[in-house]
């Protein structure tokens, strides 16, 4: 392996110079790569050497690009036997994000500033979530080609490892902002009226997430074989995804027991008896059995409910729009103290409840509602040792 500069004279007879490095591949090919720069092409020649060397080294003209690599990526996710959902939105970050915008380059081509100057055009108009997906399956595709000896670098991992651990975590959740009671969250009023004008054909259903917190995911895949109405508990062991397929939860944390207050457990006895039939056993299936689609859930349950019960936006649509304002509310009651009406439970067992895999997720979502501590008394009695 050698650099040298080359001279040579273009078709209008102008001098022209350019520094070279001339090397063998792995393999045994022959390559050649020209700088303008002598400085650029000893630096490349510096690692290019120990990529030969340990075998890690892609020529430009034998590397893929990186649509080509993500569609690798893709099949290989899909030989996994990951959730339909989840290879589609996969195949959305490529196709729609990475692929317009990063698609052409060749894998042995791709430094950390191209991968900056990706996210930096991506921030010009999608979220900070978007943003954050996108730059990660970047990565996993990257990650995934360096496993099949197509690159000898993540050039994604070296941009993050130069980043404060959090930071862009942290800057997502500044923007969204904290849940508020009453905007985010209903209210324990609120909640009130809620049961008040529950239809008997919905009630069993928002009661169920009003009161175990369960994810819309995970409600409409709840067999009565999970649900012990003698011991009033409820097992999270299946749920049906966005396609109506019932699999396993995501994560291990997601398989849970939690606990059913009298009110719900004579709700859903009184359900048992009324419910349709189901091959799947499901506690909640549409009139012929089936899974219940997540849309028919909310367009004729939650958001007639909310509105019967008055709240509504200033177009007079419902306030609350997601099941999921009613899992925030189930969390927030467990955090609340007693003499509020809640059940003040450490954040430990928060979480359980509600099936995170971290109890730092967990206090970074609900840690805020947690009532402060008062510690008058202790201050008083510290000072006196000044005085």
């Amino acid at each position: 392996m050698s650099v040298r500069k080359r001279r040579w004279t273009d078709p209008r007879g102008e001098a022209k110079e350019a520094w070279v490095v001339d090397y063998v591949d792995d393999p045994g090919d022959r390559h050649i790569k020209t700088f303008a720069r002598k400085r650029d092409a000893e630096a490349w020649h510096a690692t290019t050497v120990v990529e030969v060397h340990a075998g890690t080294h892609t020529a430009d003209r034998k590397s893929l690009t990186v649509a080509e690599a993500g569609r690798l990526w893709l099949q290989a996710a899909l030989n996994a036997g990951l959730e339909r959902s989840t290879l589609e939105y996969y195949q959305q970050h490529l196709e729609l994000h990475i692929a317009p915008l990063l698609g052409t380059i060749r894998l042995s081509q791709l430094t950390v500033p191209m991968v900056r100057a990706f996210e930096d055009k991506l921030r010009i108009d999608r979220s900070p979530a978007m943003v954050r997906k996108a730059i990660g399956s970047l990565g996993a595709i990257l990650a995934d080609a360096q496993e099949r000896g197509l690159v000898a670098q993540n050039v994604v991992r070296s941009l993050r490892s130069r980043r404060r651990r959090g930071k862009d975590r942290r800057a997502d959740r500044r923007q969204k902002g904290r849940l508020k009671v009453g905007v985010d969250i209903p209210s324990p009023d609120e909640v009130r009226a809620l049961i008040a004008h529950m239809e008997p054909r919905w009630r069993p259903l928002l009661l169920t997430a009003t009161f175990t917190g369960l994810r819309a995911s995970e409600l409409r895949g709840l067999r009565w074989t999970d649900v012990d109405l003698k011991r009033n508990t409820v097992h999270v062991r299946q749920r049906a995804d966005r396609f109506n397929e019932i699999g396993r939860p995501k994560s291990d944390a997601g398989e849970r027991t939690v606990p059913l207050p009298p009110l719900l457990v004579g709700t859903l006895r009184e359900w048992k008896l009324a419910c349709p039939k189901s091959e799947l056993g499901l506690v909640f299936p549409t009139g012929t059995g089936g899974v219940e689609s997540l849309s028919n859930i909310l367009q004729r349950g939650l958001h007639p409910t909310v509105v019967a019960a008055g709240m509504v936006t200033k177009a007079g649509k419902a306030k609350y729009t997601g099941l999921h304002s009613l899992r925030h509310f189930y969390a927030s009651w467990c955090i609340n103290r007693r003499v509020d009406g809640g059940l003040e439970l450490p954040l430990k067992v928060v979480q359980a409840r509600m099936g995170y895999s971290s109890i730092q997720i967990t206090a970074d979502r609900y840690g805020h509602l947690f009532p402060p501590g008062d510690d008058s008394a202790e201050l008083a009695a510290a000072e006196k040792a000044f005085l």
